[in-house]
């Protein structure tokens, strides 16, 4: 896994794990925003199969009014980006956008201290899956 996501293989099936992310997202106060998904897209676009892939834009609106406060650009960063995929095993995998590595972009201590709080709140939200 790359320095910018952490998470972990589940044992439950994609659209299982799709609702327990987004309730466990709740607890933590994260709503989801967007959801997309990617391989439902580029079979219609592309006609290329793929394994379930779902990317769901998570965010809390007190981080959120607390980073775009501290640095207005931010929001080019956010929302939280969080992957729930099954690879060609058809083992299910769910991967989160790790905001301190992403808002280290930004080298302003006051999004450093936000990027921590969202972190330790999506681990819980990974350790709840």
């Amino acid at each position: 896994m790359g320095n910018y996501v952490f998470g972990k293989t589940v044992n439950l099936p994609f659209d299982e794990a799709c609702r327990r992310v987004a309730d466990a997202l709740a607890g933590e106060g994260f709503g989801v925003l967007t959801e997309i998904d990617v391989a439902g897209t580029l079979k219609n676009k592309l006609g290329r199969d793929m394994p379930p892939y779902r990317i769901l834009g998570a965010c809390n609106p007190g981080y959120a009014n607390r980073a775009i406060s501290a640095e207005p650009q931010i929001g080019a960063l956010l929302p939280c980006n969080v992957v729930v995929r099954q690879d060609a095993d058809g083992a299910t995998h769910v991967e989160f956008m790790d905001p301190g590595a992403v808002m280290d972009l930004v080298g302003r201590p006051e999004v450093r201290e936000i990027a921590s709080e969202v972190r330790a709140r999506l681990v819980k939200v990974m350790n709840a899956v």
